[in-house]
């Protein structure tokens, strides 16, 4: 579900706040194109923008990120791009809400089902049509992966979000693997928070934000 152009308004305030272009991606969905089609889309546009970003944005000066499934992409892209094209150029990276098992982490799998706008079961529903058989294998689930040779790594998750776990985990594994990594953990904040305008949403924007504008050279 979902789609590039809901994040608009979100991604153009990003834009102007850390003055920088951003490439928005509308990957090809499940169940309808189900596993390796999302992945797949992501790692061309990342190796196009890899190749071009200099002649079509005057910069060699790429991040990457995303949002729930797109903070799951966003990582699955990084370990391709470094094990099948020997790419780790981009300076950083930020990861909201993201889902980086999908075996499911203890705050998933013990959430209660009433949770929302995700719980365990919608989660299982997604899991399923997605595809694949091995949920271990890193291209699955990246909290899996080798992590050496990641770029530093901004997290950022609710205390109420079932997938509060991926991040927490996630985030110490980046760390392990010798990389730089960043957990902002949000008091009531729910999957998909950063979209709402209290306080603690706000709080989190700004992070990212500040956290971009600091590895594109723009405090």
């Amino acid at each position: 579900m979902g789609g590039a152009d809901m994040q608009d308004e979100y991604l153009t305030s990003i834009a102007n706040s850390c003055s920088v272009a951003i490439v928005s991606l509308d990957y090809r969905l499940a169940p309808e194109h189900p596993y390796p089609a999302a992945p797949d889309d992501c790692e061309d546009a990342a190796l196009w923008l890899a190749n071009t970003a200099h002649q079509e944005f005057n910069t060699s000066t790429l991040l990457i990120g995303g949002e729930s499934a797109g903070a799951h992409l966003a990582a699955v892209t990084l370990l391709r791009m470094r094990d099948r094209h020997a790419y780790t150029g981009f300076s950083a990276a930020t990861m909201t809400a993201g889902v980086f098992d999908l075996t499911m982490t203890p705050s998933l799998a013990q959430s209660p089902g009433s949770t929302w706008p995700i719980n365990r079961a919608a989660m299982k529903w997604f899991i399923t049509h997605f595809g694949p058989e091995d949920l271990t294998d890193p291209d699955i689930s990246p909290l899996y992966a080798d992590l050496r040779e990641m770029p530093p790594c901004l997290f950022v998750v609710g205390t109420l979000d079932p997938l509060l776990d991926d991040s927490l985990f996630m985030h110490t594994r980046w760390l392990a693997a010798g990389n730089h990594s960043t957990l902002g953990v949000y008091p009531g904040g729910t999957h998909g928070f950063t979209a709402l305008s209290s306080p603690v949403a706000v709080s989190a924007r700004d992070s990212i934000h500040e956290f971009i504008r600091a590895h594109v050279g723009h405090i």
